[in-house]
């Protein structure tokens, strides 16, 4: 849910101390300095993908994080669910 931002601000907290959602940058900030011309925001994008290998996919990393235009869509980026067995009495 978080703009991007290069970096987080100066004053940001740790991940693991921050009380609320989101902490990223501001939507203003998130834009591509690339394309000046071009408005369109981004948002984090945090990990790998199943089509990631580890000699040329810089997200391959699950800490990795990067901008992903809100206008455009993924269909290789998802998230796993665990379930755990229930231990039997």
């Amino acid at each position: 849910a978080d703009f991007f931002a290069p970096q987080h601000s100066a004053n940001s907290s740790k991940a693991c101390c921050v009380p609320e959602n989101p902490r990223g940058g501001r939507e203003a900030g998130s834009y591509d300095p690339c394309l000046p011309a071009i408005r369109i925001p981004r948002r984090v994008l945090k990990g790998g993908s199943h089509l990631c290998a580890p000699n040329y996919c810089r997200r391959y990393r699950p800490a990795a994080r990067h901008p992903q235009p809100v206008d455009s869509s993924t269909s290789h980026i998802g998230f796993r669910c665990i379930a755990r067995e229930r231990r039997r009495s």
